[in-house]
């Protein structure tokens, strides 16, 4: 038996996904790159007994690859499901990952699955799908990114109930690398402290700071042999920048850690 996704939470947010679940209540959850989004929701799936649908949306996701389309199979055309519409007929839970990443008519097939309507008109199909029991929809998206670029708009953002996320206290994030890579406890506490250290370095300019993902695939490496300074380069520095002087100054932070 497959084990469940390992999710370490950090406040009541377990409970209030439960609780918007039950009361089908959408929901969206906001934070920055590798803060545990996407890991939270398959461990959310998994807790509820419920099949998930991922879809990660980029600028070129539209309606149609969402829905479904008409395709010629054996010279034949039949109608093909979409990933949405897939998920509203088998009651599973809905992730659109970076949504403000799609496109407008992407956020406009959605608003009929965020209100009480729950349900899916296929125009091309000419089929009204209501959403089956257990469907919900979760979205996902990055504040900081989106800023001065995409943005939802109030009326969708105001459709859902909102989740914000971060990255978790330095003793939080050792506990989940320990979880994660299977490190030990010292080695752990030296990548949750190094993590914090890095992203108060604003003078760097980095685009994004560190995520908790590049700390978990240091640790894994640490755990497979590889040398922490040499892993620390591989899984954290160089995935960065590519600035020279960034590079240098990230490892100099690495060697004082390590």
């Amino acid at each position: 038996m497959d084990r469940p996704p390992y999710y370490r939470p950090i406040r009541d947010e377990q409970v209030l996904f439960e609780h918007a679940f039950r009361e089908r209540l959408p929901v969206m959850i906001k934070g920055p790159t590798g803060c545990g989004k996407s890991r939270f929701v398959e461990a959310m799936a998994a807790r509820l007994g419920r099949p998930l649908v991922t879809v990660a949306c980029h600028d070129e996701t539209s309606a149609v690859d969402l829905v479904g389309r008409y395709l010629v199979k054996g010279g034949e055309t039949v109608w093909q499901d979409g990933p949405v519409t897939r998920a509203v007929r088998a009651g599973a839970i809905l992730y659109l990952d970076e949504i403000a990443e799609a496109r407008p008519d992407v956020v406009v097939v959605i608003h009929p699955l965020s209100d009480h309507r729950r349900r899916i008109y296929l125009e091309a199909h000419d089929e009204d799908v209501e959403a089956a029991e257990g469907f919900h929809l979760v979205v996902s998206f990055n504040p900081g990114y989106q800023r001065g670029m995409k943005e939802l708009k109030p009326s969708t953002r105001q459709r859902f109930v909102a989740l914000a996320f971060d990255y978790p206290p330095a003793e939080v994030e050792s506990e989940i690398l320990q979880g994660e890579a299977g490190i030990d406890a010292r080695t752990a506490k030296k990548l949750a402290t190094l993590a914090h250290k890095l992203r108060r370095l604003d003078a760097l300019g980095l685009a994004e700071a560190p995520s908790t993902r590049l700390f978990i695939d240091a640790a894994r490496l640490i755990k497979a042999g590889a040398e922490p300074r040499r892993a620390c380069d591989a899984a954290i520095v160089q995935p960065l920048s590519d600035d020279s002087a960034i590079v240098e100054a990230l490892s100099e932070v690495v060697a004082l850690a390590f």
